[in-house]
């Protein structure tokens, strides 16, 4: 599943003792919490105030790799074992904006400014590639922690909900925003396992065409439209969404835009702008990073671009409506901002995967796996949990000729 991990920069001119006396020092700015850090002799130092967290260094090493790089280096020690604590999203919420504001001010931080950095291109080949990186990992892996629909996106709770309760309602507020009915033929850019696909057709009438690039993730999507008898209301493509030809009078996509890179967004909107029948709408949920980030998170390498979506690349929402703008006629006839939703989402999935661990290491997943899943789902609690992220419901519309 991952890659081998970088070695530690040991080449850089910095010691285990000063690395770790620079990242203590960081550390101080903590605020919303108390961290208590024990270090491998035994000496244990405190920073901040309020709810405690536990967090016992193994290997100095990891000082090392965050004062080099805390993006990545974060992930890559506490994969490899290096430190470990006893609530990591509560942790990652506290360390988090502190390592990187101290590392943004810092002098390696001004010399990667000048590093050139090069965007990968999203060809049809690599965009399968990277989809299938992350979603053929297994069918059988994904419902261990996911819900009985599969749907592997924000939910939207309401007080009591179960996480398939929670799904669903996230799915029908999707078809709400279509103003959705049986004589619609609806694009669903990015089907996963079909859930969107299934309620749109089951509930709603809808005539559905699912699109993905992940051989399993079509194979599932099929036998599930035919155990539902909805086989003559969806049809399963394996298929790029750049290759599709016809009209619909609907588009959907849910949380698909993270995974084609800044130089396609053009390119998606251009697409549904030929794709949609006059007076069509769309609706995109996506995760987004705050417009005043962005330029910034998209010149660098992080730990979740290059351990679990290779290729992905968190949009802004002013970003998408200049592309937008840029290339079609679309306009945005509403938003809606859902990221507060994601935090317990990710708790509900995380919650679900440690609890089934058996069952993943019996499917073949070692440790370095479970550790891999363990701190991505963590670290996207608490970064939408501190607000982060967000996750927006952008309705987008086609005017009438």
């Amino acid at each position: 599943m991952t890659e081998v991990l970088r070695d530690v920069p040991a080449a850089r001119g910095v010691g285990v003792r000063l690395a770790e006396r620079l990242v203590l020092r960081a550390l101080e700015r903590i605020e919303g919490g108390m961290v208590e850090l024990r270090l491998p002799d035994g000496n244990v130092h405190r920073f901040g105030a309020g709810r405690p967290v536990a967090v016992e260094i193994v290997s100095r090493d990891v000082f090392r790799r965050l004062l080099w790089h805390p993006r990545l280096g974060l992930g890559e020690s506490y994969v490899a074992g290096e430190w470990r604590t006893d609530d990591l999203p509560f942790l990652l919420g506290l360390v988090i904006g502190p390592l990187e504001r101290w590392r943004h001010r810092s002098r390696l931080a001004w010399a990667e400014r000048f590093r050139p950095h090069l965007s990968p291109r999203q060809d049809l080949r690599r965009a399968r590639r990277n989809i299938g990186y992350h979603y053929d990992l297994g069918n059988d892996l994904y419902r261990l922690f996911l819900d009985e629909s599969l749907t592997y996106s924000c939910a939207i709770w309401a007080e009591g909900d179960t996480l398939g309760e929670a799904q669903a309602r996230k799915l029908r507020r999707v078809c709400e925003r279509l103003e959705l009915g049986p004589d619609d033929h609806v694009l669903e850019i990015g089907c996963g396992w079909g859930s969107f696909a299934l309620l749109a057709a089951g509930e709603y009438g809808a005539r559905v065409t699912g699109l993905t690039i992940s051989e399993q993730q079509a194979t599932l999507a099929r036998e599930r439209v035919r155990a539902a008898g909805l086989a003559d209301r969806i049809e399963i493509r394996l298929q790029d969404y750049r290759r599709v030809e016809g009209r619909f009078t609907k588009i959907a996509s849910v949380e698909m835009l993270e995974a084609i890179g800044h130089a396609q967004y053009p390119v998606f909107f251009a697409t549904c702008d030929r794709l949609l029948t006059p007076g069509g709408r769309a609706c995109v949920q996506t995760i987004a990073i705050p417009d005043s980030r962005y330029e910034t998170y998209r010149r660098h390498d992080d730990w979740i671009r290059r351990y679990v979506f290779p290729g992905s690349l968190l949009p802004s929402v002013a970003v998408l409506q200049r592309a937008m703008a840029r290339v079609s006629a679309l306009y945005l006839a509403g938003l809606e901002e859902i990221g507060l939703h994601y935090a317990p989402t990710l708790q509900a999935w995380r919650e679900r995967f440690l609890a089934r661990l058996y069952d993943v290491r019996r499917l073949g997943y070692d440790e370095r796996f479970v550790r891999t899943w363990d701190f991505y789902l963590a670290y996207c609690e608490a970064a939408f949990r501190t607000r982060s992220l967000h996750d927006v419901q952008l309705l987008l519309a086609r005017p009438a000729e």
